[in-house]
């Protein structure tokens, strides 16, 4: 397993401290006055997603994770876990609802999806950041709707809301942006 030295961390750069994976999502070299230089981090938990602020001084090392992405397929939802198959192996594996957090209301069954894995355990889900789904409630459009930005609420096959503009309908497919949860087009079908 790698080891990473002071001058070795960057932004993006995936460490492991004391057992658990983080992601290095800030980072700034500081030469105080007195003393010798030394790294600030701040660092997102792949297991919980907590972020910390971490202080890196020069003899500090920090190892490499454990970390294995693989493309599954999301089966179904069994009411506590959610249920993914590598479509290699056929192996089947179960992620908490809690694991697969916000990812959840985007999977559709027979999805491909990206799972995180960490010594062999299933940590975490990342869904593609653009997703087509059918638009399964909203309110009618009445005459006069479709002037200006406004904006109704829809519900989407997956049990997701956002915002659509008046225009689009119930029963049609939408483009939808996974990581801000918004309306982007109309799919072409």
């Amino acid at each position: 397993m790698a080891t990473y030295a002071m001058g070795d961390l960057k932004k993006g750069l995936k460490i492991e401290i004391d057992g658990v994976p983080f992601k290095i999502v800030e980072y700034q070299h500081v030469k105080p006055g007195k003393g010798p230089a030394f790294v600030r981090v701040k660092i997102k938990s792949f297991i919980d997603g907590k972020v910390l602020e971490k202080t890196i001084h020069a003899g500090d090392k920090c190892e490499a994770p454990n970390l294995e992405q693989k493309t599954m397929q999301y089966l179904y939802d069994d009411g506590e876990n959610c249920q993914f198959m590598d479509t290699q192996s056929y192996e089947q594996v179960a992620i908490s609802d809690d694991d697969v957090g916000e990812a959840k209301k985007w999977l559709l069954d027979g999805m491909m999806v990206e799972v995180l894995f960490h010594n062999g355990k299933a940590i975490g889900v990342e869904v593609p950041q653009v997703v087509e789904l059918k638009i399964i409630e909203t309110a009618p459009n009445f005459k006069g709707d479709t002037q200006g930005s406004n904006k109704k609420p829809a519900t989407l096959e997956t049990g997701a809301v956002v915002q659509i503009p008046f225009h689009v309908l119930e029963g049609e497919v939408i483009r939808v942006d996974t990581t801000r949860g918004e309306y982007i087009e109309k799919a072409n079908k």
